[in-house]
């Protein structure tokens, strides 16, 4: 849950450009229930002027987004492989996992060959001879 509040929100922010302070004061605007609770008593050891969306994230992961889980689904994103899943599941769960490796997920050349090296390895072979640009066109060949 706490993943995809912070996912919908930044769909928001994207969309209507906001800036930086602009977003965590509508982040904190729209915690609710243990949340809201959380940020009463968080407050007190930020600095609201300097505090930015992404010392806001990390905070609100540290609370509600728990390491252990963070880590297993960062494991679940490296171990991963196409196997018998279809083109669509196995997008659909290498696109969730690069939100745990922006490491991978903001260099487009290491995105596209850890992508192909999990297709299952005739898809790879077919999608490799189609020489794809970048990863979105590695997906439209997979398809």
């Amino acid at each position: 849950m706490a993943e995809g509040w912070v996912r919908s929100l930044e769909l928001h922010f994207e969309y209507l450009q906001m800036r930086d302070g602009d977003r965590v004061r509508c982040a904190i605007y729209m915690l609710r229930d243990d949340a809201s609770l959380w940020w009463e008593g968080a407050v007190h050891a930020v600095n609201l002027t300097t505090l930015t969306w992404d010392k806001f994230k990390e905070m609100f992961y540290g609370k509600f987004y728990l390491a252990n889980v963070r880590g297993r689904l960062t494991r679940e994103f490296m171990s991963l492989r196409q196997r018998d899943s279809s083109v669509a599941e196995f997008i659909r769960k290498f696109d969730r996992g690069c939100h745990f490796m922006p490491i991978i997920a903001r260099d487009a050349a290491q995105k596209l060959r850890h992508f192909m090296d999990r297709l299952r390895p005739t898809l790879h072979r077919d999608v490799k001879l189609m020489r794809p640009a970048g990863y979105d066109e590695a997906t439209a060949c997979a398809f």
